[in-house]
């Protein structure tokens, strides 16, 4: 796949400030899934944010083509370019969109990239298109694909008091019985997040129905923590 024209002055920065010592922990810290250039976290903001100056954000009609091409890409930061970029346009995103955001899930999928593609992206288009939630949410939790059930879990994290608790409640009964440490982990997170808007609810939720032990440690972790 041929690199696109707006992403070629993004890999001569990548290049230029790559360091092959950083990359051996960043990769280890993804367990070894990724390569990476080594570019920390706030020079890679940097990066990012003198790329969105010079050459403006992914221009329309090809959000397509070169998220696609991001992700096929072996460095790590790539990936993180891309998902960077599609958030600072979220709220202008065509309806088309979610099918871009469904490849990214499911693909060179990990919780460094799903959480915020769930929490960012697909929170925000549901926000906007939320006739599209039941078709999609559906099709997502019977998929059989864990990411794409973690994604259902995750989009409502920033909704606070806008939080569809029955949706919620849906889900976490479908997902309950999974064995997956990171369904799990998101069914508490879920909770612990929503607990700071309606500590009420969340006690109840996990007195009222059988979810496992770190499910439920990470829905009072921060109840908990207050003393509550």
């Amino acid at each position: 796949m041929q690199m696109p024209a707006y992403i070629q002055p993004l890999e001569a920065e990548f290049i230029k400030h790559a360091d092959p010592e950083n990359a051996i922990p960043m990769s280890r810290y993804m367990k070894n899934r990724f390569d990476f250039f080594g570019i920390n976290s706030p020079l890679r903001k940097d990066i990012f944010n003198r790329h969105k100056q010079k050459y403006g954000l992914i221009p329309e009609g090809e959000e397509k083509e070169i998220v696609t091409w991001c992700w096929a890409a072996p460095q790590r930061e790539y990936q993180y370019f891309a998902m960077d970029f599609l958030a600072r346009k979220k709220n202008k995103a065509d309806k088309k969109i979610i099918g871009l955001y469904e490849y990214m899930i499911t693909h060179k999928s990990w919780w460094d990239t799903v959480d915020l593609i769930a929490s960012h992206l697909v929170g925000a288009y549901f926000k906007r298109f939320p006739e599209s939630i039941p078709e999609i949410t559906g099709r997502w939790m019977n998929s059989g694909n864990m990411w794409l059930q973690r994604t259902c879990l995750l989009f409502q994290l920033k909704y606070k008091e806008d939080t569809d608790t029955k949706l919620l409640s849906s889900f976490i009964g479908k997902l309950a019985s999974s064995e997956e440490f990171f369904i799990r982990k998101a069914i508490g997170w879920a909770l612990r997040e929503y607990s700071k808007t309606n500590p009420d609810f969340v006690i109840g939720f996990v007195r009222d129905n059988k979810i496992s032990g770190l499910s439920e440690r990470e829905a009072l972790k921060w109840l908990k923590n207050k003393g509550e």
